[in-house]
């Protein structure tokens, strides 16, 4: 499975370095964003370079695709590069600096987003085009509130509520833990059957260790440092019965398939496709923790400065197209970002037939009412959530982080 959650997440980590880059500047040829006047479709068929350093890709490629098969006249070729979020700031700034940018739109997570918001590297969509974009009262509404954590920088393509979740072998987890507590007790008796993967480098990892304070109702969930008391303890003391925590989601589904583990953490995307891709058998299951809140995911597309105005107008009508319902219900792939669709008015019954048929056959029923019935909390900010990622590191976790 080619996670959109795991080794990208791991560029939040050198944000403190990248905010001390600076902005770019209007020096060593860089070009500013078009005035609005100039942004107007090309008369002749353009192309249109995509970065994807979320593993987007997998959800939304067919969107492009189809957007060229419908505008021969506009586009005549769009080029795929995947690189990894830390390398992102870096190659988009070299490209600006040099006045010679070749990306015209990126695809990226929370982590991407916010290297590029520290160095100021993101067109102003909202605030500069916001008559050629989709209104933002067509997304679902925890989609629009992780909307604001772009800075009008950038438009949300996908969504999902992500977990935490426990999966488990009912084989051998007959009466799985329901609270927090059961799971520690559990971990106790089963010593090294628990597994997480290291919150830096994993989704699930990251979305349970954000997850957590609202089921130990901890004093602050958004303050890591001060107003995590009760995560932390739980945390160290949860430690104990871990026998490692590999650097990726991927390493945690193979061991639970083969069952070195009966219990890992996961979120609705990784339970599912791992079991339609056959990595972890079809019967296994998932779990919440009594207090449970959904700690929301999603990927954003956003412009580099030094986009020409003819490229702009040509990305602004493709953002458009990709955020229409019709478009949106590709998104549901095989339960990969589960459910998948940023806006309102799509279903299952729009997806393509494969994707019909990966959730009948390998979704959960009781996601839908999860979904509905439980809160939603927005992920941390990159600076709490860096934060985050240093405590678990130096104070439970780092001296038993093993490669994968």
């Amino acid at each position: 499975m080619r996670s959109p959650r795991s080794s990208a997440l791991a560029g939040l980590l050198a944000l403190t370095v990248l905010g001390a880059c600076g902005a770019p500047d209007a020096g060593a040829g860089f070009v500013p964003e078009p005035a609005a006047g100039d942004v107007k479709m090309p008369g002749d068929a353009v192309t249109l370079n995509i970065v994807d350093v979320a593993g987007n890709l997998q959800l939304t490629q067919q969107i492009f695709d189809n957007y060229k098969a419908a505008h021969p006249k506009t586009v005549s070729k769009i080029t795929y590069t995947k690189v990894t979020a830390p390398e992102l700031a870096g190659k988009v700034k070299a490209q600006q600096d040099a006045g010679r940018l070749d990306i015209d739109l990126v695809l990226t997570g929370t982590d991407g987003l916010a290297s590029g918001l520290e160095q100021n590297l993101w067109v102003d969509l909202a605030g500069k085009y916001k008559d050629k974009l989709p209104g933002t009262g067509g997304y679902l509404d925890p989609a629009a509130k992780m909307l604001e954590l772009a800075r009008g920088r950038g438009l949300i393509v996908t969504y999902y509520p992500s977990g935490p979740l426990i999966e488990y072998n009912p084989a051998t987890v007959p009466d799985p833990p329901r609270t927090a507590a059961d799971l520690l007790a559990w971990a106790k008796e089963h010593p090294k059957k628990l597994e997480y993967a290291r919150p830096a480098n994993s989704g699930p990892g990251r979305t349970f260790l954000m997850g957590l304070p609202y089921i130990l109702k901890d004093s602050d969930p958004k303050d890591p440092v001060a107003g995590w008391a009760n995560t932390w303890k739980y945390l160290k003391d949860l430690g104990r019965y871990i026998e490692y925590y590999p650097t990726g989601t991927s390493q945690t589904m193979k061991e639970l398939g083969e069952g070195t583990r009966d219990i890992i953490l996961s979120t609705t995307g990784w339970d599912i496709n791992p079991r339609v891709l056959g990595q972890v058998p079809k019967d296994f299951r998932t779990q919440t923790l009594e207090g449970f809140t959904w700690v929301t995911d999603a990927h954003y597309m956003v412009v580099p400065k030094g986009i020409t105005g003819e490229k702009l107008a040509v990305v602004l009508d493709l953002m458009k197209f990709a955020l229409t319902p019709q478009q949106q219900a590709v998104t549901y792939d095989k339960g990969y970002f589960y459910p998948g669709p940023a806006v309102k008015g799509v279903t299952l019954a729009m997806a393509p037939p494969e994707s019909r048929q990966a959730i009948k056959d390998f979704g959960r029923p009781e996601y839908d009412r999860l979904i509905e019935q439980n809160p939603k909390a927005v992920p941390l900010d990159a600076k709490a959530l860096v934060a985050a990622f240093d405590k678990w590191d130096k104070e439970i976790g780092g001296d038993k982080v093993k490669k994968s």
